[in-house]
C-alpha cells in the first residue's frame, strides 16, 4: 500500500516554514494521541502516520532527501523507519535519542505534547504522567475575645468547600491556642477543597481579636488605664480592679501621679511556646474634678495655705530659677 504524502498528512504545503510544520504537527500529536484516544485503532495508526511524516520534514537534511525522492525506498534510506521516535516497531513507549547530522527535530516540541496530553512537565521526550494537583486552600477569618485569646477556646466554624465534584457545607471544630495573636494564621492540614487528582488543600483559619472595652495588649501584656481620684492619689487607697482572668485588690500608693504605672506579674497573655505569660500594667490617671461644692472649695483653700510644695511642681520651678540665671 502506497504511503501518504507527508506534507499531506500534516495538511502543509511543500513551501511550509520549519514553525509552520511544527506547529502542524503538534496540533495532530495532541489530537491523535494514543492517551488521548484509548483503544481507538484509527487514532494510534494515525499517530503513527504523523510522527513519521515530522520524524522526516522536521529535519532539514531528510527533508531535502525527501523532496527529491519522496517515498522510493532506493532512494530514500530512512523510508523503513516507521515507528519514529517511539521505536522501530511502531510503539509510543521510549524515549526518542535521534542521530546523524540533523539532530532531534522532536526536542523542541515534545514536551510542550506531553505537557497537553498528560498535564505533566517535559521530561525529555518520555511518556508523561498527569501531576498530581492539589486541591485549592482556603480562607476563615474568626473573630474572638481578648479573654479567649487569653485563656484558648474551641470554636465550631462553618464554611463552603469543594467535595471534588459540588459545594458542600462544612463544619469543623478549631482549637485556638492560648495566647494566639491578632492576624496569627491557624493552619488546619486537608481541610481545604478537595481534588480529584492529589491531596486536599489547607484551610488557613486567620485570627481577629476583638477591641477590649478596657484592656490595650502590648506583645503579652495587658494594659488597663484606671482612673483614681485626686483625693486617693494624695492619700493612697485599695482598689479591685478587674483582670483577664478576674478581680484582683491593688493598693495605689499615697502621692500616686498620672502615668505612674503599677505591674502585676503573670497577669498578661499566656506567651506562646509555653514560656510563661506576660504582666498586667495598671497605668494610673489621676482624675480631677471640673466643678467642687462650696464645702470642698472653702476645705481646699485651707489646705492649700498649709500644704508643702508637690515634687513636680518643685522641680519645675527650679528649672525655670536656673534658666532666668543663664540669661541674665
Amino acid at each position: 500500500m502506497a504511503k501518504q504524502d507527508y506534507y499531506t498528512l500534516l495538511g502543509v504545503s511543500r513551501s511550509a516554514t520549519d514553525e509552520e510544520i511544527k506547529k502542524a504537527y503538534r496540533k495532530l500529536a495532541i489530537q491523535f494521541h494514543p492517551d488521548k484516544n484509548p483503544g481507538d485503532k484509527k487514532a494510534e495508526d494515525k499517530f503513527k502516520e504523523i510522527t513519521e511524516a515530522y520524524e522526516t520534514l522536521g529535519d532539514s537534511k531528510k527533508r531535502d532527501i525527501y523532496d527529491k525522492f519522496g517515498h522510493t525506498q532506493g532512494g530514500n534510506p530512512f523510508a523503513g523507519n516507521s515507528g519514529g521516535p517511539f521505536g522501530g516497531g511502531g510503539g509510543y513507549g521510549r524515549t526518542y535519542t535521534g542521530g546523524g547530522a540533523g539532530g532531534d527535530p522532536f526536542q523542541d516540541i515534545f514536551g510542550d505534547v506531553f505537557s497537553e496530553v498528560f498535564g505533566a512537565s517535559r521530561a525529555g521526550g518520555g511518556r508523561g504522567r498527569q501531576r498530581p494537583q492539589k486541591g485549592a486552600d482556603l480562607r476563615y477569618t474568626l473573630s474572638i475575645s481578648l479573654e479567649e485569646a487569653a485563656t484558648g477556646s474551641e470554636k465550631v466554624i462553618s464554611f463552603v468547600r469543594n467535595n471534588g465534584t459540588k459545594e458542600e457545607n462544612a463544619k469543623l471544630a478549631v482549637t485556638v491556642p492560648a495566647g494566639v495573636k491578632d492576624n496569627q494564621k491557624l493552619k488546619l492540614t486537608g481541610e481545604g477543597d478537595n481534588s480529584p487528582t492529589g491531596q486536599a488543600g489547607d484551610l488557613y483559619v486567620i485570627i481577629q481579636i476583638q477591641e477590649h472595652t478596657l484592656f490595650k495588649r502590648e506583645d503579652s501584656d495587658v494594659v488597663l488605664e484606671l482612673p483614681v481620684s485626686y483625693i486617693d492619689a494624695i492619700l493612697g487607697t485599695s482598689m479591685e480592679v478587674p483582670t483577664l482572668t478576674g478581680r484582683v485588690l491593688i493598693k495605689i500608693p499615697p502621692g500616686t501621679h498620672t502615668g505612674q504605672a503599677l505591674r502585676l506579674k503573670n497577669k498578661g497573655l499566656p506567651k506562646m511556646g509555653g514560656f510563661g505569660s506576660g504582666d498586667m500594667l495598671i497605668r494610673i490617671l489621676v482624675d480631677t474634678p471640673q466643678e467642687v461644692s462650696a464645702v470642698e472649695k472653702e476645705l481646699l483653700n485651707k489646705l492649700s495655705q498649709t500644704a508643702s510644695e508637690t515634687p513636680l511642681i518643685k522641680e519645675y520651678k527650679e528649672k525655670v530659677q536656673k534658666l532666668s540665671k543663664q540669661k541674665s
